[in-house]
């Protein structure tokens, strides 16, 4: 499932997918890759592959 995150102006701001066992992928408008949540661990993680947070902090990655 892929969910479109649009700011006030329904300006497309990015997006986030949604895996069948909750993984989430974020990318940008221009569709490159911010980072990505893993249920698994629980841990949120940037483009790098750095630890961003515990927990899931996806959208957090779309204000960067």
């Amino acid at each position: 499932m892929e969910q479109e995150i649009r700011d006030r102006n329904n300006s497309l701001i990015g997006r986030i997918t949604v895996e069948s066992n909750g993984d989430k992928t974020v990318r940008d408008k221009y569709n490159k890759l911010l980072g990505y949540y893993r249920k698994s661990s629980d841990t949120t993680y940037d483009k790098d592959n750095r630890v961003v947070a515990r927990g899931d902090a996806s959208a957090m990655l779309l204000s960067k």
